[in-house]
Formats: C-alpha cells, sequence, structure tokens
C-alpha cells in the first residue's frame, strides 16, 4: 500500500515530524558554535560582525522561504493523484527557481548589502568585517535557496529521514571546518564564511543524491512539460501568495519588537527574551505542521476527503499534547529560564512580568500554526492570504486598543489576539477546503 492510500496512524505523524524536531533542534548548535570558534580569538568585533552577518543573509534568505511550503503543497498533491512525472518537474522547477534566486541574490549583493546596513548600523570595524563575511557567504545563495525547494519536495513525500540526514551534515561539516580554518589556520571570520560555504554547497550535493530516483524518471528534463504555462502560473500563484502571507506575518513580529522599544530598553529585552519561547515552540510545532502538509497534501491530491480529516486530527492532535507540555515547562521552569538567558536583574524581573504571556502563546498558537500546514497542504494559499491580511488588520486595531490603555501588556494582548484572529479566520475558511477535495486540487 503505498504512503499516499495507507490509512493515517500516529506512528505515520511522528515517522514525518520527529526527524523534522530533531532537525531543528541542531539549528542554534551551529550558531553558538561559530560565535564560540570566532570567540576565542580574543576580541569582539569578529563575535558582532558574525553575527550581523548572519542575520543579515537569514533575513534574505528568508525570502525565499515560499519555496519550501510551495513545493510540499504542489508535490504532496501530485503524489496523491499518482502523478510521478509531475512530481519529478517539480522537483527540477522548485531547483531551477532556488539556483536563479540564489544568483539574483549574487547579482545585486552590493545595493543589498548596503542597504542592510542601513537598517542595522555597526561600528566601522564590524561593518567592515561583517562585508568580509557575507561576500564569501553568499556565494552560497544558489545552494542554500535550492535547499528549500529540495526540502519541500523531500517532505511531500514523507522523507524528512533524509532532510535530517541533510542538516546533520551541514551542521557537522561547518563545525569541523569552523575549527579547522578558525583556530587551525587563522583565517578569522573569513574562515567561519569558508566553512558555511562548503557545507551549504555539500547539504544541496547530498539532497541531490537523496533525489536521484527522480532523475531516473525522464519526465525531470520533459521541458515542456517543466515549462508548462498552467503549471508555471499555478506554482507562482501559490509561491506568491504564501511570500505575501509570510511578510504580513512577519510585519506582525518586527512590529511587535518595535513597539517594544518604545517602553524602553529593559522592556525591549525582556521582550526579546521571552520572543526566545515563542521561537522554541515554533520549532517544536514545525514537524507536526509539516506532517499535515505532506498528508493533507496527498489525501487532497488522491479526493480522499476521510484520509485529509484524519491527517489534520492527528498531526494537530501531538501537536496540542506538544503545547500543553511547553506551556507547562514555561510555567513551572520559566523563571529559571529568563535567568539563564540574561544575568541582568532588571531584565530578570521585567520578564517574570509578562512571562504569563509566553506561556499562553503555544496553546492560542497552535490553531493558526497546524491549519497552515493543512491550508498548505491543500494549496489553499488565497485563503491563507486573504485570512493573513485580516488578521494583520485587527492585531492593528488591537494595538491601537490596547497599547495606549496597557501598554507592554496591551502590546503582548494584542499579539495574542493576532493568532486567535488567524486561527478563527482560517478555521471559518476549512468548509470551503474539504468542499475543495470532491472538485480536485485547488486553484490559487
Amino acid at each position: 500500500m503505498s504512503e499516499t492510500t495507507r490509512a493515517v496512524s500516529h506512528a505515520r505523524v511522528l515517522k514525518i515530524a520527529l526527524p523534522i524536531v530533531i532537525s531543528n533542534a541542531t539549528v542554534p548548535i551551529l550558531g553558538a558554535v561559530d560565535t564560540g570558534v570566532v570567540g576565542q580569538l580574543g576580541l569582539a568585533a569578529p563575535i558582532g560582525a558574525v553575527g550581523l552577518g548572519a542575520v543579515i543573509l537569514t533575513a534574505i534568505y528568508w525570502v525565499f522561504g515560499f519555496l519550501r511550503m510551495g513545493t510540499t503543497g504542489l508535490t504532496s498533491q501530485a503524489a496523491g493523484a499518482g502523478q510521478a512525472g509531475e512530481v519529478a518537474a517539480l522537483l527540477t522547477r522548485a531547483l531551477m527557481v532556488g539556483l536563479a534566486g540564489g544568483a539574483a541574490v549574487i547579482a545585486v549583493q552590493v545595493p543589498l548589502f548596503a542597504g542592510a546596513f542601513l537598517l542595522a548600523p555597526a561600528s566601522d570595524e564590524v561593518e567592515g568585517l561583517a562585508r568580509d563575511y557575507m561576500a564569501i557567504r553568499v556565494w552560497s545563495a544558489p545552494a542554500m535557496i535550492a535547499i528549500f525547494g529540495m526540502t519541500g519536495w523531500l517532505i511531500a513525500q514523507e522523507r524528512t529521514r533524509a532532510v535530517l540526514a541533510i542538516q546533520v551534515l551541514m551542521n557537522g561539516v561547518n563545525v569541523a571546518l569552523d575549527l579547522w580554518f578558525v583556530l587551525g589556520l587563522g583565517w578569522g571570520v573569513e574562515g567561519v564564511a569558508r566553512a558555511t560555504v562548503i557545507a551549504e554547497w555539500g547539504g544541496l550535493g547530498l539532497g541531490l543524491w537523496f533525489c536521484r530516483d527522480a532523475f531516473g524518471v525522464p519526465a525531470w528534463r520533459d521541458w515542456p512539460r517543466v515549462f508548462d504555462p498552467v503549471r508555471l502560473r499555478v506554482m507562482a500563484a501559490v509561491n506568491g501568495d504564501i511570500l505575501l502571507r509570510s511578510l504580513m506575518l512577519q510585519a506582525v513580529f518586527v512590529s511587535f519588537l518595535f513597539l517594544g522599544a518604545g517602553f524602553g530598553d529593559v522592556t525591549l529585552a525582556a521582550n526579546q527574551v521571552l520572543m526566545q519561547f515563542l521561537n522554541v515552540t515554533a520549532h517544536a510545532l514545525d514537524g507536526f505542521a509539516f506532517a499535515a502538509e505532506a498528508i493533507v497534501g496527498q489525501a487532497y491530491g488522491a479526493r480522499r476527503l476521510a484520509v485529509l480529516r484524519r491527517g489534520a486530527l492527528l498531526t494537530s492532535l501531538w501537536a496540542l499534547g506538544v503545547c500543553v507540555g511547553i506551556a507547562s515547562v514555561y510555567a513551572l521552569s520559566g523563571g529559571a529560564v529568563i535567568d539563564l538567558m540574561t544575568t541582568a536583574p532588571e531584565v530578570r524581573a521585567e520578564a517574570r512580568v509578562f512571562l504569563p504571556y509566553a506561556v499562553a502563546a503555544p496553546l492560542l498558537g497552535l490553531a493558526p500554526f497546524m491549519l497552515d500546514g493543512v491550508f498548505i497542504g491543500a494549496t489553499r494559499t488565497r485563503d491563507m492570504r486573504n485570512m493573513m491580511a485580516l488578521s494583520l488588520l485587527l492585531y492593528g486595531l488591537a494595538v491601537a486598543v490596547l497599547v495606549p490603555a496597557s501598554g507592554n501588556h496591551g502590546l503582548w494582548l494584542a499579539l495574542l489576539f493576532s493568532f486567535v484572529a488567524r486561527g478563527v479566520t482560517l478555521g471559518l475558511r476549512y468548509p470551503a477546503l474539504e468542499r475543495g477535495v470532491g472538485a480536485g486540487p485547488a486553484a490559487p
């Protein structure tokens, strides 16, 4: 029985989700090693340069995150419909978009980086070192963005162990080369950048090896199919909707931090500490949202409503368990975690005041997070875009009402209200998603 048609079980959900959870858990390790290795140089500027350069490049690459989500939705539906040729062609399209996007970043790096430093100014020494770091690292942009598409393609077919292997390889190579290039050869900041470039191209190479079966199907280079105008328009529409939705979602979090800055440095620092609690929650839930994308997408393509419902239900039940567990840990041990993250007494005290909002966030964020996975799998991206726009408007209204009255408490309430708004608005669109199963794959 194929992955597409067999029943959805707890074991199937965990098989998809757990490798992603483990993969996400390895991500902070690399940043810590980069910082620690450069920190052995005994100077402050290289640490700041690597941190600033990495943040800027991560923000640029984040724009291309639509490629991962869009590829997962489209590929899972094609797999569910038994369209092996289209599955192979989608890999080609995703890789081409990723490589072209990376080439574009390289081509416009000068104005792009200049604009970034205008938004995030630093000392002349730090900025100079960060530019050196970014000028090297940017050459792996095609590999990194192509990996987004390839990861989405693998997730769509429930091959998340391969995704974990790619992440482990990249992190392992990066750490080993960090130690050699920086501590052994004395290359400093440039050594960190070169290690990352080699690791990211190595990750792409391993990913292509995992995708080798697709290259055994002639459809991967069936150029009339690959460049079919109808399919390209669908892919562009899906990815465009996801990009707009993601930009609006990012606007909520960026505005939260900017507005928090108006309450003083201590409150800003406390908000930043508590935002890390939300980041941990998001990383923990990714695996189950990805499982929903794959299972729902395959069921949607196969026109199997019962499988779609069970996939959405089981993945959400596991996510609920994770959210309850995380909220409990935050409630019982949040103060201790805050103390680990900062030694400033005033920031510790302020973060504790607003800790209850971080405890509530996983529970209130469950519905929108998991519904995002369901809607991505069904490629109901127009609904995602429109409901995010409505939620952003409601968030803005909440900020206008609550912040003047309650300060930072009002800001946190507005953020949590945006979670509820996203969950409710997407939930109201869910019946239309189910009706679309009988009509076939959704138009974006």
